[in-house]
């Protein structure tokens, strides 16, 4: 970047404005008088104690925004254990109707039930398992 400003600008200002042509944007931006000048109105020693309570309120608000995000996350993994619950009410109401048509595959029919009430539970505590895994482990 230097070495371009050489081509562009006249020899005065690379000897005066060297230094502030190196800086990045964000100091000379920071460095203004506007900015000096709200700190002069401070006495010295509550400058660095208005840091440091800057600094602490900041650690607190994204603690608060962490824990948020937990709950919500918490939340919304847990809301598949009532999935959970009607699929085994759905099962097993299938089991009924099922028997009440054929009474004869009654044997077949349980199996059946008990294999969708364990694959639907199954999920439920899986779910169950991510949300603690959510609050606890994070």
């Amino acid at each position: 970047m230097y070495a371009c400003a050489k081509f562009v600008t006249s020899p005065a200002v690379l000897r005066g404005g060297s230094r502030i042509l190196a800086r990045p944007v964000s100091v000379s931006v920071f460095n203004r008088p506007e900015a000096r000048s709200e700190q002069a109105l401070l006495p010295a020693s509550q400058a660095p104690a208005l840091q440091l309570t800057r600094g602490f309120q900041m650690s607190a608000v994204s603690r608060d925004i962490d824990t948020a995000a937990k709950f919500i996350g918490a939340g919304a993994a847990t809301v598949g254990v009532a999935g959970s619950g009607a699929g085994i009410g759905t099962v097993f109401g299938s089991l009924i109707i099922g028997y009440a048509r054929n009474p004869s595959l009654k044997q077949q029919l349980f199996s059946y039930a008990i294999l969708g009430f364990a694959l639907s539970e199954a999920m439920g505590l899986f779910c169950l398992m991510v949300a603690f895994l959510i609050l606890f482990a994070m």
